[in-house]
């Protein structure tokens, strides 16, 4: 099954909205080239995959969708069964390590309710650039 990436995302400070970029650097045991929550520990980049948007209550889907993007990668076309702790996603020239789904703590607001529950937190495992429109693999 392959996905594709539909935004990319970086800040250079944590706890705030990210700007969308066409493409980012990865480092290997690193994270996202600018971004702030890059460094050596498991949570180095986050990936949401856009289907977990269908898990949203109705009351909540307004708020979540007029969020900011908080994530370094959305993304499309991959099962949320399939992208389970320990898969290695191939995007564009890099390669990630899914190391956590979801956060200890849930935030209950905007685009962090659903990426606190669903987001996709990983390591870099192999360094490279990521395009909008790159094609996802598990490998």
């Amino acid at each position: 099954m392959t996905g594709r990436v539909l935004r990319i995302n970086i800040n250079k400070e944590r706890r705030v909205i990210k700007d969308s970029v066409e493409s980012v650097e990865v480092i290997e045991n690193f994270g996202v080239k600018g971004d702030g929550h890059a460094g050596d520990w498991d949570n180095q980049v986050s990936v949401f995959p856009i289907e977990a948007l269908e898990k949203v209550p109705k009351d909540m889907k307004k708020e979540v969708n007029q969020g900011g993007f908080t994530e370094n990668f959305t993304i499309e076309g991959i099962a949320l069964e399939q992208l389970n702790i320990g898969v290695s996603l191939k995007i564009g020239q890099a390669e990630i390590e899914i190391k956590s789904i979801g956060k200890e703590v849930f935030k209950e607001h905007d685009r962090h309710y659903i990426v606190s529950r669903e987001g996709r937190f990983g390591r870099v495992i192999k360094s490279g650039l990521i395009k909008i429109g790159d094609e996802i693999k598990i490998i």
